[in-house]
């Protein structure tokens, strides 16, 4: 039989521009070369650059109908792992070279014959490359899962982190890790929804690595990824990070209690707005609402589990009442210089004092390793399932992370109750603030933040501030002049 009409199908493992290009030019050399010393007449030439072990090449399938179609008898390639390195494509050559429309295969570094034994070698060159195929993804996994173990992220960095191109590792960004972080602290007071986020990114210059805005979706991803305060999850387990974290875990769950409360269906609005609606409830247990009567706001009972004697109490007055109060838990912004002074002073032997903390702190960090441990050789030796595993590893890792966060925090601030002391003092220096304004929204804020429970009863506001505003609102009554000492602050 005359065989004389050949394709060339040339191929390069890599879509990616900077590999492997000289792939198929050096074959198409090669192979022509091949043809002209064989006195092969090729008709067609097919090349493409995409791997073969998944079926779908759109080139090998234009190749494959040209030989149907008649066009050709043979196909000239440089080696069988050129044309297969899957079960499917590797079938597919077999059948046509049985049913005869593939008459002939050449290589210049393989031989083969359109026998039984041409067709079993032919058989188990496809085998090989699928093999080939197979251990290298394998091999390829079980080096990323090490990597991981390490601590080290694998792919392209998070926003906020750079792919150092030396130490393989991801590093810091320092223009955007900082914006990440303000991101978070931003989200975590709970004034701003997702949209809102998005454009705040835009105004202080947060973008993506291409240089795109970020959706709200990109800030929600980045909001809910704990690769951000040290953990990395894959594959439904969480892995310890070798990289620095942008934020504390403290600040990532306050972030995700805030989302998880915003996710929350919300009541349909009241049509009129009543400003102070949802800050109390009566004294006998129903929810407060409010109505308009003669153009004034008032609020009164529900009244809906049994009949009550409470009044309607005007919205005026009521304003009256938590302005009295807001007045008990306020700080001028003189006085708030004078106790941020002294606490200044004493942040020195604070830090003393946290030595013996961080000590004892670091031996519980020494237990939670060993916990660790412990659990994996539980998990190696089956006394545990995957799912067990991974859902304890998580909470010992939550707990280490928590750790040593904490001994950072002493590490660098003192005693524990430094730092809080000074957001109470802010916080109080806010309600100053408020006082001197129409913000009523706010104020219902921030009452709520204070405290709850707040009770309306005899047409009074009784309010059930969280410690330490109660010790602060309390005193506050006794003397008007301990606000100037830094010890009224509870320490």
């Amino acid at each position: 039989m005359n065989i004389n009409k050949y394709v060339i199908y040339v191929r390069k493992s890599s879509e990616e521009d900077d590999r492997q290009v000289l792939s198929i030019e050096a074959q198409l050399v090669e192979l022509k070369e091949f043809a002209a010393k064989e006195k092969l007449e090729i008709v067609a030439s097919f090349q493409e650059a995409k791997t073969a072990k998944e079926p779908g090449r759109t080139s090998f399938a234009e190749m494959l109908s040209f030989l149907e179609s008649g066009k050709a008898d043979g196909i000239l390639s440089w080696h069988p792992d050129r044309l297969a390195r899957n079960s499917i494509d590797g079938g597919k050559i077999i059948y046509l070279i049985d049913k005869e429309i593939i008459k002939s295969l050449k290589f210049p570094t393989f031989w083969f014959e359109a026998t039984p034994q041409g067709k079993f070698m032919l058989q188990i060159a496809f085998g090989q490359s699928k093999y080939y195929v197979d251990n290298l993804s394998e091999n390829v996994k079980r080096g990323l899962r090490q990597k991981i173990r390490r601590g080290e992220m694998v792919g392209v960095a998070s926003t906020g982190y750079l792919n150092d191109l030396i130490t393989h590792k991801m590093v810091l960004d320092p223009e955007r890790a900082p914006f990440i972080k303000k991101l978070f602290e931003l989200y975590a007071t709970g004034n701003y929804n997702l949209v809102e986020m998005g454009r705040i990114a835009e105004k202080i210059g947060l973008r993506s690595r291409n240089g795109n805005l970020l959706t709200h979706s990109n800030i929600q991803y980045i909001l809910k990824k704990p690769f951000y305060y040290g953990l990395i999850y894959l594959n439904g387990e969480f892995f310890e990070g070798s990289h620095e974290p942008i934020i504390s875990k403290k600040l990532f769950d306050k972030v995700q209690e805030i989302m998880k409360e915003k996710g929350k269906p919300r009541k349909k609005t009241i049509k009129n707005r009543f400003l102070f609606l949802g800050l109390m409830k009566c004294a006998c247990g129903c929810s407060i609402t409010a109505e308009i009567k003669k153009g004034h706001h008032y609020y009164r009972c529900t009244k809906k589990k049994e009949p009550c004697p409470e009044k309607y109490l005007r919205e005026e007055a009521l304003t009256e009442q938590i302005q009295s109060f807001l007045q008990k838990v306020s700080l001028s912004s003189q006085d708030i210089e004078k106790v941020l002074a002294e606490l200044e002073k004493d942040e020195i032997s604070a830090k003393e004092k946290a030595k013996t903390v961080v000590k004892n702190l670091k031996i519980e960090l020494s237990e939670v390793e060993v916990k660790l441990e412990n659990l994996l050789d539980l998990y190696l030796g089956k006394g545990l399932s995957q799912d067990e595993y991974a859902l304890k590893k998580q909470k010992i890792l939550n707990l280490k992370i928590e750790l040593q966060d904490k001994i950072k925090d002493f590490e660098q601030k003192g005693l524990s109750w430094l730092e809080p002391a000074r957001e109470l003092v802010l916080s109080l220096n806010k309600a100053n603030t408020l006082l001197g304004s129409d913000n009523y929204s706010e104020m219902t804020s921030f009452l709520k933040n204070i405290g709850s429970n707040h009770i309306l009863q005899n047409r009074q506001l009784i309010f059930k501030p969280n410690s330490p505003y109660d010790l602060i609102a309390e005193r506050s009554e006794a003397t008007s002049n301990s606000l100037t000492n830094p010890r009224w602050l509870p320490g």
